[in-house]
């Protein structure tokens, strides 16, 4: 939920050119990396679980590729990238971690 938090802020000083652009794609990947987490845990299964935690890897692993863009294109300062990047870095260790743990579980 930080992530979401934290991209909406950062892209509405985006360019008013970006709305369906890249502030967009950011938006969508950082609102579903909350979403995926809560959908598969309320799913039946742990492996139904693990699907949606890669699905929302995968949105994490998009979002790092954005802002990198973004700050190509100077709509990010190098101050914003790092914080994004702080707060991105601790959801995927953190989501890396229920990974791990649930195959765990499925293997024993």
């Amino acid at each position: 939920m930080e992530v979401a938090e934290q991209v909406y802020r950062l892209t509405a000083e985006f360019p008013k050119s970006e709305i369906y652009g890249l502030s967009s794609q950011m938006r969508r990947a950082a609102v579903s990396i909350p979403s995926n987490i809560a959908e598969g845990q309320g799913r039946d299964s742990t492996k139904e679980f693990l699907h949606f935690l890669a699905i929302a890897f995968g949105s994490l692993c998009e979002l790092e590729t954005q802002r990198l863009l973004a700050r190509r294109f100077s709509y990010l300062s190098d101050k914003d990238l790092q914080s994004i990047l702080t707060t991105l870095t601790a959801t995927s260790k953190t989501t890396r971690g229920l990974q791990k743990s649930l195959k765990l579980k499925l293997e024993n």
